[in-house]
């Protein structure tokens, strides 16, 4: 394993664990800081079963200005760091938004006071939610930020300016914000995935539950949009895509590719799915048939939107591999792991 020590925080999570696999199978030597607050340290044992090495996990809060900066004190051969540790639930955010406000900035900025004086590259997960409904698609890193719809997508935001004006004074930062689309599916061993607390927001998981039977069926929220279909057209990535841009990330910045300090990247496939024809898929993939209905559209949807992923392709050298089938199928086998092993 490399020297090169990536702090990963939020590593237990869902794009957090996958990425500590890729990190791993890159030849880095991940550090993870997570409380668990939205995780099991279960996913520790997992990981160490897909790898052959058990990363440390670091449990303490980043909240914690004073345990941040001694954490960072006392491993000063960090080289990298992968922030994913923050609260991510669209609609408790509106219902709690001070939690999200406070979470989700004091992490970021007691992270970047500890480092404020080390050589540091930074990888920032961001969100394409930061579009809202971009006026022309597919969607470029140019195209303006709209307002957000939510205190969760408004974190992604002002983190971003955060990010971004540090990076301009800070001469030992280098950013890189990734701005995702709609990760799905799960890791090919089927032992890590996304595990969502309470009832899934996003349509794969509510799809894998409700084939699986912990779910009634699955409501298509409208299909009177201008899409082929009706349905609602998103840029779907599997996890491990997702994962191996961020270790392009850090290999853009590590070997100086990177011009500016601060950049943004898409990260999606380039390509839109309507929600019937990710339904289809699913069916496809695993020859199970769903339940489904179709429903009144949702407020706060917006209609379609994927990614113009050519600045990914052409700076950090990444580009998506995984087909929504595989997605389904990987996605599917999660499930079943979870009821088999009551996660």
């Amino acid at each position: 394993m490399s020297d090169k020590k990536i702090l990963v925080t939020g590593g237990t999570g869902y794009i957090g664990s996958h990425t500590v696999v890729e990190l791993i199978n890159a030849g880095y030597q991940p550090l993870i800081v997570d409380n668990f607050s939205n995780s099991s340290p279960k996913i520790l044992d997992q990981l160490e079963a897909i790898t052959g090495i058990r990363p440390l996990n670091f449990d303490f809060d980043l909240c914690d200005e004073k345990a941040t900066t001694n954490f960072v004190n006392q491993h000063p051969d960090i080289t990298g760091v992968i922030h994913f540790a923050a609260y991510k639930a669209v609609g408790e955010s509106v219902e709690k938004p001070l939690k999200y406000y406070h979470n989700n900035f004091y992490s970021l900025i007691n992270l970047l006071e500890a480092f404020s004086n080390k050589k540091i590259n930074f990888v920032f997960s961001s969100s394409c939610t930061v579009y809202g409904q971009p006026d022309a698609l597919p969607v470029t890193e140019n195209a303006p930020v709209k307002r957000a719809e939510s205190p969760y997508g408004n974190t992604k935001q002002i983190a971003e300016e955060i990010l971004a004006e540090v990076a301009v004074v800070n001469k030992n930062l280098r950013v890189t914000a990734l701005r995702y689309f709609n990760p799905v599916g799960a890791h090919k061993s089927a032992l890590i995935g996304e595990l969502p607390i309470g009832v899934p927001q996003n349509l794969v998981p509510f799809i894998t539950q409700s084939a699986i039977g912990k779910r009634g069926f699955v409501t298509v929220y409208g299909n009177d949009y201008d899409t082929p279909d009706g349905s609602c057209i998103r840029d779907y990535i599997h996890v491990v895509d997702l994962a191996k841009a961020h270790v392009a990330a850090l290999n853009y910045m590590e070997n100086g590719k990177s011009e500016k300090s601060y950049n943004v990247f898409n990260i999606g496939t380039g390509k839109g799915s309507t929600v019937l024809e990710v339904i289809n898929a699913f069916e496809k993939a695993t020859g199970v048939k769903l339940d489904y209905k179709i429903g009144a559209r949702r407020s706060g949807d917006i209609e379609k939107i994927y990614g113009d992923v050519t600045k990914s392709a052409v700076e950090l050298g990444w580009k998506s591999e995984l087909d929504l089938n595989e997605m389904m199928r990987s996605g599917w086998e999660w499930e079943k792991y979870i009821k088999e092993h009551s996660l």
